[in-house]
């Protein structure tokens, strides 16, 4: 939920740095499609509208298969700077959910604080909510984990990690940027 944020933010951001929408739709990104991509195999692999996942095959494998197909979309770009900050926060969550077997672990607390009690509870039930795992001493690098939340009054609010805080700041500078600076390639 956290990154979904950062179209409205960022798109707000551009604007009131006197940025137009229609640079940003005419930016050029190479290897683009593969982003749809990668957000569509999250889709099918993890139950985000639904009790199961439309596809629950090689859950692991599809999701680093994701990452994998998102780094390379985002080495193609590097060109532009808040690439880097994206690329930072991309590999700080690759880290940990390689680590921990394709899933994030996430603080029981960060998530009732949060408000997310339905994930909170099927966690410490000994279930996987989409790619998250219950945080425990059998976890690896919780630091880099889901140990932050959002405000629980906000919509869908959940836990987040640190390397999704950074992606968050990195893709609303990316939209703002995307905005404001016209035919530039390094932003």
């Amino acid at each position: 939920m956290l990154l979904l944020l950062s179209i409205p933010i960022g798109l707000a951001a551009g604007y009131v740095t006197g940025g137009r929408f229609s640079r940003l739709v005419h930016r050029h990104f190479r290897w683009a499609f593969l982003i749809p991509i990668a957000v569509l195999i999250q889709f099918l692999i993890f139950p985000w509208f639904f009790r199961t996942p439309l596809f629950p095959y090689a859950t692991s494998a599809l999701h680093m298969l994701s990452y994998v197909l998102a780094g390379v979309w985002l080495v193609a770009n590097l060109r532009f700077r808040p690439m880097v900050v994206i690329g930072v926060g991309a590999l700080c969550n690759l880290v940990v959910i390689a680590a921990n077997g394709g899933r994030m672990p996430a603080s029981e607390a960060a998530l009732r604080a949060a408000g997310a009690l339905v994930e909170a509870d099927t966690l410490v039930e000994g279930g996987a909510v989409a790619n998250v795992i219950l945080m425990s001493e059998s976890t690896k690098l919780n630091w880099l984990g889901d140990i932050l939340h959002m405000p629980s009054w906000m919509p869908l609010a959940t836990a987040f990690s640190i390397g999704d805080a950074i992606l968050f700041l990195g893709l609303v500078w990316l939209i703002a940027k995307g905005m404001k600076d016209e035919g530039k390639e390094s932003q």
